[in-house]
Order: C-alpha cells, then sequence, then structure tokens
C-alpha cells in the first residue's frame, strides 16, 4: 500500500491505518476471487494499486464530491471507483450498479467480511434502473468507470443526478474530443460541462481525467431510451 499512502500524503488526502488495512484486504480479496471469476486484467499487486485504488480517489478532494452525500456508482465491475472511495468516505452512502450478478456477489462477500457498511449493490441496467422513482434523480452524484462513449454513459448516468449535482465521468486522454462531440446529448439530458479533474499518478502513467458535469435541469422522462438504444444510437 506504499503507493497508496504516498498519493494520500501528497494530496492531502486524510487516512487512517485502518482505512489502508480495508484497501488492502479488497486488493487481496479481489485477486484471489480473480482466478476463478474475471474482474480485473491487473494481476500486480503495485499497478492494481494505482489503476484502481489512486484512480478511483482522484476526485475525492473536489469540492462537488465533498458536498455529495448519496453517490451511485454506475457499471461498477469490480467495485470501482465505488468501494474505495466508500473506504475514504465512511460517512457517505454509495449504491454499486452492474448488470453481471456474479461480480456483486463478491463485493457484497468482501465488504461484509472487511466491514465496509456504507455500500449497497443493485443488480440491474441503467435503462431499466433509471425508471424506478426510487432512483431517478435521487443522487448528488453518479460515478462511473464504464468503457462508454461519453453521450452514451451521459444518457446512462445523469437520470439518476438530482438537480444541483453531478455526474463523474471517468476517461482517459480522449477526453476532450469526446466532450466537444456530447455537447449536445448533455445538453438534452439536462447536463452542464462543469470541470476535469486530472487522474494521473504521476508523468509516467497513462493520461486519466475525471469529467464533471453538472445537473442544471431535470432529465426528460423518455431518458434512458430502452434497453440497448443508447449504445446503438448515441444522441448527437
Amino acid at each position: 500500500m506504499k503507493k497508496l499512502i504516498e498519493y494520500f500524503e501528497k494530496n492531502n488526502i486524510p487516512y487512517s491505518e485502518e482505512m489502508i488495512c480495508k484497501f488492502d484486504a479488497y486488493r487481496s480479496g479481489i485477486l484471489q476471487w480473480n482466478e476463478f471469476v474475471n474482474l480485473t486484467a491487473i494481476r500486480e499487486p503495485e499497478e492494481f494499486t494505482i489503476k484502481h485504488f489512486v484512480d478511483s480517489v482522484t476526485c475525492y478532494k473536489s469540492d462537488e464530491y465533498q458536498n455529495s452525500e448519496r453517490i451511485l456508482d454506475l457499471g461498477t465491475g469490480a467495485g470501482f471507483p465505488g468501494v474505495p472511495l466508500a473506504i475514504l468516505s465512511p460517512d457517505k452512502e454509495f449504491v454499486l450498479v452492474d448488470s453481471l450478478k456474479k461480480r456483486l456477489k463478491i463485493i457484497d462477500e468482501l465488504c461484509l467480511s472487511i466491514g465496509i457498511d456504507n455500500v449497497t449493490t443493485v443488480h440491474a441496467r441503467a435503462e431499466d434502473l433509471a425508471k424506478n422513482g426510487a432512483y431517478r434523480e435521487k443522487y448528488d452524484m453518479c460515478t462511473s468507470r464504464a468503457v462508454a462513449n461519453l453521450s452514451v454513459l451521459c444518457e446512462y448516468c445523469l437520470p439518476f443526478v438530482k438537480v444541483g449535482g453531478y455526474m463523474a465521468a471517468y476517461k482517459g486522454a480522449d477526453l476532450a474530443k469526446e466532450a466537444e462531440e456530447a455537447k449536445n446529448a448533455i445538453k438534452i439530458l439536462g447536463g452542464k460541462l462543469c470541470k476535469t479533474i486530472d487522474a494521473s499518478f504521476d508523468e509516467a502513467a497513462e493520461e486519466h481525467k475525471i469529467l464533471l458535469i453538472e445537473k442544471v435541469t431535470r432529465t426528460p422522462s423518455k431518458y434512458p431510451r430502452k434497453a440497448g438504444s443508447p449504445a446503438k444510437e448515441p444522441l448527437k
């Protein structure tokens, strides 16, 4: 966990020994389960720490994240960025959503055994869950590291965010191009480009960025469209 501690100290992020133990236990658990279920292509512990833990928590210092109490992590996969953020922010509530139940069962089991008690998981597709009034526009922030075109990702995520809240899209080096192409889609869905956070750990690391989109008006009820439509015909 040396790299993680180094990152926390460099960026003045408060942490405790108990938190570091939880990060360590979660990494060990995911890597053990990875022998049986495909959770991550990254198997080397230090690389795992940088690409999964450090990358996940780079929105932590932003005011937008700090002011959020209820956070939904869409397409969470093996629990990123939701679980690392939940470890650092035990006072916040996290709902982790994924379409693959097997992954969520592993997250549930690990969180229970490690003592991460501010995480709940939901097995659903974004297009269906966003039509449920218990989830629609109920969250201060929706995070996602899912691999999808930004306009598609916005149609999945923005319906969960309440007006005044934010979507945090974890993206790569081509973010500026994606953001430009998704401008109209973001507007249609009730969002507005807010700011970009540099999520690169060091100069040698891959270029990662987090795009924050503010929810300024309610998302029209017809969005998201039925399952499969956003990916097949992205909003333009």
